[in-house]
């Protein structure tokens, strides 16, 4: 008899621990899934032509609160949870919920899930949502196009859409983000490569999608989501942590593999964390992981356009995911605002529309300043009408998309840069010079 399986997730890991662990073995039946974090992905199918040959009718679906009622009425023998960016006692809440209701509960590791490539694949991976993975991964980027090798960026999936259309994406332009009508979140994450001329893969089957970047690079890079451990088995593998948030990195799951695991850590925002908190990260390292090559780094941020906004009122804009499961408090437009002598930082909470309203009610940290949201049209509709009607001087954004082509704004937008700084030595360059050697 086959066991009964239901998969935790979040529409990403979830689905390729299927792909790659449970899709065609008969001693395997996925009866569900169940999908939380990320929002309107419940009540929908994992499709039949991605599922396989077991599942004609595809994989319901379903809200995680509905986990108990789940494992009881469909006589599940094992859970896996497939998610990240959540806290240890979060994971063994689950796991307590899991084994009441008669159910195994299991984590699968790199061994399973991991893809092997014929090209070398270099991984940039964090013990946090927002640590600083994306200017970390333009400045490897940086690095191996100044050493002419040719480059495919594959990113941590985000399929909130048809997910058979969505099954290998390919983005070159931004006109390829239009056609496939991504999210702020993706395009936050795809824009910037691309306006650097990198293609980007993403989607649902890494096995398909590894494939067919395998034709047109000389080395893959896997941009991480989260603080998700690579899809794929990496040559040398790069992990950020991050001193504003000290004792995280040995605290979150799967984080702390991450750090445990990894080549080469790089300690980001030196440049604004107290003393303090950056000892404990580096004691965290020398604790869990000695063997590692630790790198210091900061990532300031810049704009030619700072001087607008001393004395003004400031909205200001972050990234949605660092600021929501991540639990920071602030990002870079909140610290750009106080640096360069805003008056006020808005409060837009009050001036919430729609979605946006559901938003603050479910992450309480966040105050005077708006997650820019924007996982729907409806959603990015939503954070339109809520900037608008927020009475600021400026807005200054510290997402890395130009928000001006999503939304119309009534008032004046600054956006920030900010990107990779190494601090002394060792540095990047040094260690992609002797990877290169070696591969």
């Amino acid at each position: 008899m086959a066991k009964n399986v239901l998969i935790m997730g979040a529409a990403g890991r979830d689905f390729h621990n299927f792909n790659v662990f449970f899709k065609d073995r008969d001693e395997y039946k996925v009866v569900a899934f169940t999908a939380t974090q990320i929002p309107n992905i419940e009540g929908r199918v994992y499709p039949k032509e991605l599922a396989g040959k077991n599942y004609p009718k595809g994989i319901p679906i379903y809200p995680e609160a509905d986990l108990t009622k789940l494992i009881k009425e469909n006589h599940i023998d094992l859970v896996v949870f497939s998610y990240s960016d959540v806290n240890h006692e979060y994971v063994m809440h689950k796991g307590s919920e899991v084994l009441a209701a008669g159910a195994n509960y299991l984590l699968l590791g790199p061994r399973d899930t991991q893809i092997k490539s014929r090209k070398p694949v270099i991984s940039i991976c964090a013990v946090r949502t927002g640590s600083g993975k994306s200017q970390t991964t333009r400045r490897v980027v940086e690095i191996l196009k100044n050493n002419g090798k040719k480059v495919a960026v594959i990113r941590h999936p985000m399929p909130y859409g048809n997910l058979v259309e969505q099954r290998v994406q390919r983005f070159a332009t931004m006109e390829d983000l239009d056609r496939q009508k991504c999210t702020i979140e993706e395009r936050e994450e795809y824009e910037p490569h691309i306006k650097k001329g990198v293609i980007v893969y993403a989607g649902v089957d890494y096995e398909g999608i590894i494939r067919q970047a395998e034709q047109e690079a000389d080395i893959i890079l896997w941009d991480g989501g989260n603080n998700d451990f690579s899809f794929y088995k990496s040559d040398l593998q790069i992990v950020v942590v991050d001193p504003h948030r000290p004792g995280h990195e040995i605290r979150y799951h799967p984080g702390e593999v991450n750090l445990r695991t990894a080549d080469v850590i790089v300690i980001n925002k030196e440049e604004t964390a107290e003393l303090e908190n950056i000892n404990i990260v580096r004691e965290n390292i020398r604790k869990y992981n000695p063997n590692a090559i630790v790198i210091d780094g900061a990532s300031p941020f810049f704009s030619t356009e700072s001087n607008l906004i001393r004395g003004k009122r400031v909205l200001a804009i972050e990234d949605g995911p660092t600021l929501t499961h991540g639990e920071m408090s602030y990002g870079a437009a909140v610290l750009f605002s106080l640096k360069y002598g805003a008056s006020e930082l808005v409060d837009s909470k009050e001036y919430a529309r729609g979605t946006i309203k559901g938003v603050y009610e479910k992450y309480k940290q966040i105050h005077n300043y708006l997650p820019a949201m924007g996982y729907s049209p409806e959603q990015v509709k939503d954070l339109e009408a809520t900037i608008n009607s927020t009475p600021a001087d400026y807005v200054v954004s510290g997402t890395p998309i130009d928000l001006a082509r999503l939304v119309k704004l009534n008032k004046p937008l600054i956006t920030v840069k900010y990107e990779l700084q190494e601090i002394g030595k060792p540095d990047l360059t040094e260690i992609i010079g002797e990877f290169l050697k070696k591969h």
